[in-house]
C-alpha cells in the first residue's frame, strides 16, 4: 500500500517525517458525492521555516552525490508509479473528480516525467570556453539549491511531478505545495512515491496550505527557484513577490487556446477533436480548447454536430459509472462557469447544448454564434464549455485567433497541413497542432505559453529542464597564480 496506508492522515511531510502541521488538519472531500475520504495536515509559515532549513540542509549531500545514485533514485519512483497505478488511479478517480482514462494519463506522464529525470544527471553539465589568458575557463551548471513547486488542482500528480523530478534529479532539494483541495493525489502521493524511491530525508518535503504557505515559501531567503503553475491572476502577483526578492520564477498559467477550422477541414473529424479539447477533463486544462474558430463555410454543419454530441456524453461519478465527464472541483468553481455561460447568453450567445448543471456536474456546453466581446471570449472558463465564432478568410482566423492576452497552445485543422503551418506562424504561441486539438503534453517535449500564459517553455526535455532548476557558474583553472604590477 502507497496511500491506504494512511501515514498522511492529519499530517504533512516534513523532514522526512509524517507529523502534524502547525495549521488545523482538514477533511479530503469527494467532489461527486460530498464524502469525506480522510484527513491531512495543513502547514504554516511557521513550517516553511523549518522545511526551508532542512532543504538547504539536505541538498548540500545530495548535490556532491554520483550521478548514478540519483539517477537510481529517479528510476526507482518511475517504477513504483507503475506498480502503484491501481490505488493512485482510484485516489485521482475520487479527490480530483478524473475518469479513469484521465487519471491513468497522469500516471503514465509521472512515470515518464521520472525516467526523463533520471537521464538529467549524466547529461553533460558545462562547457570550455576561450580565453585570452593562460588558462582553463569553463562554464559549469551547478544546482539552484532549494526550489519551491506549487501546483494547482486541476492535473495535480501531472502539475507537481514535471516540476519536482527534474529538479530533485539535478540535485536540488524541492518544496512542495499542492493545492489543498487535492492535497492527497498531488502532494502525499509524491511524498510516499519518492520515500519508498529510497531519496533522502528532507529533499522533498510537502507542505498543503494556502496563500500564506505559498508567500512563504516565494519569500523565504533558502528559497532560489519558485515553480508555480496556477492563473494568471495569482501567477502576477507570485512573479511580482519573486521579483522583490530577486528570484527565478518559472510560471505555466492560463490559456484560451484556439481550434482554428478552416474551410477545407474534414468536419467530423474537427468536431471529434473539438470535443476532446474542450470537454476532457470537464475543460479544467490549462491547453482547454476555449475558442472554436471555424470558417463560415463549415461552420453551421460544425455546430450542429458539436451540439449533438455534447448532449449524446454521460456526465457523472467516475468511482460509480463509465462516463465521460466527472463533477467540477468545487461550487465556486461551477458557479464560474455557469456565469461565464449566462453572461455569455446575454451578449447574443446561443446555447446550442448543455448550459446546465446538477450539484458539481455540468453539462458539456455548446455556445453558438459568440461574439469577441463576450465573457465566453475573453474569459478562461475553466470548465465543459465551447464557444464558436465563424470567420470568413484567414486574415478574420488570425485576428479573432490573436485577440487574448493567452497564448498557450493552438489547434489548426486543415487538409492542407503547409496551409496549417503558414497560418501558425501569425499566431505567437508556445504549442502548437496541426490537425489536432489543444491539449497535449509529452514529459520530453518543451512546455509552456507565452503573453499571460506564462514566462515561456521551462518544463519538459532536458534543455528546459536543466536551464529552469540549475545555475551557471563562470570556472577558470591556472598552473599557478599570476603576477600583477601591485
Amino acid at each position: 500500500m502507497l496511500l491506504d496506508d494512511k501515514t498522511w492522515t492529519g499530517n504533512i511531510f516534513i523532514g522526512g517525517e509524517w507529523k502534524p502541521g502547525r495549521g488545523e488538519a482538514y477533511d479530503v472531500v469527494e467532489p461527486a458525492t460530498g464524502d469525506v475520504l480522510g484527513r491531512i495536515g495543513r502547514a504554516t509559515p511557521e513550517d516553511v521555516d523549518e522545511a526551508a532549513r532542512r532543504a538547504a540542509e539536505a541538498q548540500k549531500s545530495w548535490a556532491a552525490t554520483p550521478h548514478p545514485a540519483r539517477a537510481a533514485v529517479l528510476r526507482r519512483a518511475a517504477q513504483l508509479w507503475g506498480e502503484h497505478a491501481e490505488e493512485i488511479s482510484r485516489w485521482n478517480v475520487r479527490e480530483v473528480g478524473a475518469i479513469p482514462p484521465m487519471a491513468g494519463f497522469a500516471l503514465h506522464v509521472a512515470e515518464q516525467e521520472c525516467y526523463e529525470a533520471a537521464s538529467l544527471p549524466s547529461r553533460p553539465y558545462g562547457e570550455l570556453l576561450p580565453s585570452e589568458e593562460p588558462r582553463l575557463s569553463m562554464s559549469r551548471r551547478v544546482p539552484a539549491g532549494v526550489v519551491a513547486v506549487i501546483a494547482p488542482f486541476n492535473v495535480p500528480i501531472i502539475l507537481a511531478i514535471r516540476s519536482v523530478a527534474p529538479a530533485l534529479a539535478l540535485g536540488n532539494a524541492v518544496l512542495l505545495k499542492p493545492d489543498p483541495r487535492t492535497a492527497v493525489t498531488g502532494g502525499a502521493t509524491l511524498a510516499r512515491i519518492f520515500e519508498e524511491a529510497g531519496l533522502p530525508d528532507g529533499l522533498l518535503q510537502v507542505l498543503p496550505g494556502g496563500a500564506e504557505v505559498g508567500e512563504a515559501l516565494v519569500t523565504h531567503p533558502l528559497v532560489r527557484v519558485i515553480s508555480f503553475t496556477g492563473s494568471t491572476a495569482a501567477g502576477r502577483r507570485v512573479g511580482a513577490l519573486a521579483g522583490e526578492h530577486l528570484k527565478r520564477a518559472h510560471l505555466e498559467l492560463g490559456g484560451n487556446s484556439a481550434l482554428v477550422v478552416l474551410d477545407d477541414a474534414d468536419v467530423g473529424a474537427a468536431v471529434d477533436a473539438a470535443s476532446f479539447g474542450s470537454w476532457f477533463h470537464q475543460g479544467q486544462i490549462c491547453m482547454t480548447t476555449g475558442r472554436h474558430l471555424v470558417h463560415d463555410r463549415v461552420y453551421d454543419e460544425f455546430v450542429a454536430r458539436l451540439a449533438a454530441k455534447a448532449e449524446a456524453l454521460p456526465v457523472g461519478d467516475p468511482n460509480r459509472e463509465t462516463v465521460v465527464l466527472g463533477p467540477i472541483i468545487d461550487a465556486a468553481q461551477r458557479d464560474k462557469i455557469h456565469s461565464v455561460v449566462t453572461r455569455s447568453a446575454s451578449y447574443g450567445s446561443r446555447v446550442a447544448a448543455g448550459g446546465r448543471y446538477e450539484n458539481l456536474f455540468y453539462s458539456p456546453t455548446v455556445l453558438a454564434d459568440v461574439s469577441d466581446d463576450a465573457p465566453a471570449f475573453t474569459e478562461e472558463i475553466f470548465g465543459p464549455v465551447a464557444p464558436v465564432l465563424r470567420f470568413r478568410d484567414a486574415e478574420e482566423a488570425v485576428r479573432l485567433a490573436t485577440a487574448s492576452e493567452y497564448g498557450l497552445s493552438l489547434g489548426i485543422v486543415t487538409r492542407d497541413v503547409m496551409r496549417g503551418l503558414a497560418l501558425a506562424d501569425r499566431i505567437p504561441t508556445g504549442i502548437v497542432h496541426i490537425n489536432d486539438q489543444t491539449v497535449s503534453d509529452e514529459a520530453n517535449s518543451p512546455f509552456g505559453g507565452v503573453a499571460a500564459s506564462g514566462t515561456g517553455s521551462r518544463f519538459g526535455g532536458a534543455a528546459a529542464n536543466i536551464e529552469a532548476f540549475t545555475e551557471t557558474r563562470w570556472v577558470t583553472v591556472r598552473d599557478k597564480p599570476p603576477a600583477y604590477p601591485f
